[in-house]
């Protein structure tokens, strides 16, 4: 099978021509620009077979970084399997406000709570080495996979397996990042989503339940002046600015992505007087 005639039989069942170009990009490790000088090229049976398996599989709606095993999230590429959400472009958001927060000499360590992959944990890091990042996440596998691109990348992170806060009890940090579950249970986009962990996705019910027990325990784990971020829906921030009223934070604010919409929210802690 020539290069041409591979990318042709993936669109006709239904993939997209730049899905197949990023496919066998992959595959070849070439680039794509290489393919399209290259469309008379054969491929060996094993390539073939290989291809083809993928295809199948974005066909049937797996993301296109479970098929390949791997994604970019700011600069630094990802080991990713369907133990932890693909990291999503608009989760850069947090991580470049951290990263502002972050510009003078930091009080004290970083924490990402459910980091996933690590992708936020280790953008963060890898943006300011000389910043201790802790992150923690309930999941085994998870922090496993996180682990293992920290050590692909040289990343010093620390490690907590559990749920939000409960692994860090004791401790207080200079900054608090999470992306976490927030979508309805019964959101009807999460049928598209079939393929990534459902508890990485949503907490059931309204989608606030990890946002209330992120904002709640954090009274206790931040330092005075401490800033919490926030990652969470697009209809969600009138919700999130409540939470934080209601533990006293101060100097809420909400940050939009890139289309415009409503996606973080931060608030800094203020200890009582």
């Amino acid at each position: 099978m020539r290069i041409g005639q591979a990318l042709a039989s993936a669109r006709a069942i239904g993939v997209d021509r730049l899905d197949a170009q990023l496919l066998l990009a992959h595959l070849l490790g070439r680039t794509r620009a290489w393919l399209l000088a290259h469309d008379e090229q054969q491929l060996d049976a094993a390539q073939a077979t290989t291809l083809q398996s993928w295809i199948a599989r974005r066909a049937a709606g797996e993301p296109l970084a479970y098929v390949v095993g791997e994604t970019e999230f700011r600069g630094l590429a990802l080991q990713v399997t369907p133990a932890v959400l693909v990291p999503r472009p608009e989760t850069e958001l947090l991580v470049e406000w951290a990263l502002e927060l972050l510009a003078p000499a930091p009080a004290g360590a970083v924490v990402d709570l459910g980091t996933g992959s690590g992708a936020v944990a280790l953008a963060v890091k890898h943006a300011r080495p000389d910043v201790a990042v802790c992150a923690s996440d309930a999941s085994a596998p998870a922090l496993a996979l996180a682990q293992a691109n920290a050590a692909r990348h040289g990343l010093d992170i620390e490690w907590a397996e559990g749920d939000w806060w409960a692994p860090l009890a004791g401790r207080r940090f200079g900054l608090a990042l999470s992306n976490p579950p927030y979508i309805a249970g019964d959101d009807p986009h999460l049928a598209a989503l079939a393929h990534e962990p459902r508890a990485a996705l949503t907490p059931e019910g309204d989608g606030l339940v990890a946002l209330r027990r992120i904002v709640a325990g954090a009274p206790a784990q931040l330092l005075p002046g401490a800033w919490l971020l926030l990652e969470h829906g697009h209809d969600q921030a009138a919700a999130v600015h409540s939470l934080f009223a209601a533990q006293g934070f101060a100097a809420a604010q909400t940050r939009a992505d890139l289309a415009g919409l409503p996606r973080c929210t931060g608030a800094c802690w203020r200890a009582a007087t």
